[in-house]
């Protein structure tokens, strides 16, 4: 069953066009003039490459500046969501009113403002506890000032699903052929959302992880998808904001292509999540929540 975004039902897996972006947006990637140079031959070889467009995008909400990330602009309404429910800002999608994308203004180095319509009584809530975040690519904990305000997500329970290894190793098998623009640039992180079969429902690219998973939460929140029903696959390392913003969607089994640090184990053990890392096409290690995972015969 593929995802239906909020916008539009033509939202299967990946919601972004790499030919064009529309809006007078920047587009996902552009084809620069390259020459390759071979060790053993005299002359370079004439030749082209598409590279992955990292662009600053403005997050404001009630007019107020919040944050400013380094992101693909692709997908940038899931982003909005994504960003808004793992930063705290909601807790829900009804929570948001609606997003404007516009072109950044004069002297905005040819960024991208997302206006975010918060309704009423959480915008006053955010404007009280509003923080200044200036982002790296998709940085987690640029703007915190010390170790006490590491986010933390909410204690949810996390579902009592059970997932076949199977249905890892088919939705494994299938994501390197969903990552659209990782085909053209090579430049890009994906995250995916997989149904209990292991098929793929809806997979987000962009340069910076945490936007990759941002935009794939986002759109889940716009298709009101239960997290109960599949599990998040991502191809970067598990770090502890990745295992954080899974927890906030309330998403109860994580897997991830590289390791995750021990913080990432740590916060997973503590959301009583299943964390399946190094996941290779013959092979996965299990680093916590093993009960969940159904094995062969």
């Amino acid at each position: 069953m593929a995802v239906e975004a909020a916008r539009s039902c033509r939202l299967p897996m990946s919601g972004h066009d790499v030919a064009g972006n529309g809006a007078g947006l920047p587009e996902p990637a552009v084809r620069v003039p390259t020459r390759v140079v071979a060790y053993r031959e005299a002359e370079p070889r004439a030749d082209s490459r598409a590279l992955a467009v990292e662009t600053p995008v403005n997050l404001v909400y009630g007019s107020v500046p919040y944050a400013v990330m380094m992101t693909t602009p692709a997908d940038l309404e899931d982003f909005a969501y994504g960003f808004s429910l793992t930063e705290g800002i909601v807790e829900s999608a009804d929570e948001i009113r609606g997003v404007a994308l516009e072109s950044g203004r004069e002297g905005e180095q040819g960024g991208v403002r997302l206006l975010v319509d918060l309704a009423p009584g959480r915008l006053r809530e955010h404007l009280a506890r509003r923080r200044a975040l200036s982002g790296r690519t998709g940085c987690g904990v640029c703007g915190v000032e010390d170790l006490a305000s590491l986010p933390v997500a909410d204690m949810r329970a996390a579902p009592a699903i059970r997932v076949t290894v199977a249905a890892i190793e088919r939705a494994l098998s299938a994501l390197s052929e969903a990552q659209v623009l990782n085909h053209e640039t090579r430049a890009v992180h994906a995250a995916a959302w997989a149904d209990l079969d292991g098929a793929l429902v809806a997979v987000r690219e962009d340069v910076g992880r945490h936007n990759a998973l941002d935009k794939l939460i986002g759109a889940l929140m716009r298709s009101g998808r239960d997290p109960a029903t599949g599990f998040a696959v991502i191809t970067s390392r598990c770090s502890f904001e990745m295992v954080e913003k899974a927890a906030r969607l309330g998403a109860a089994v994580i897997v991830a292509i590289s390791a995750p640090t021990s913080l990432a184990l740590a916060r997973a053990r503590g959301h009583d999540m299943t964390l399946c890392a190094i996941a290779r096409s013959d092979t996965l290690t299990v680093f916590c929540g093993g009960e969940r995972l159904v094995m062969p015969g």
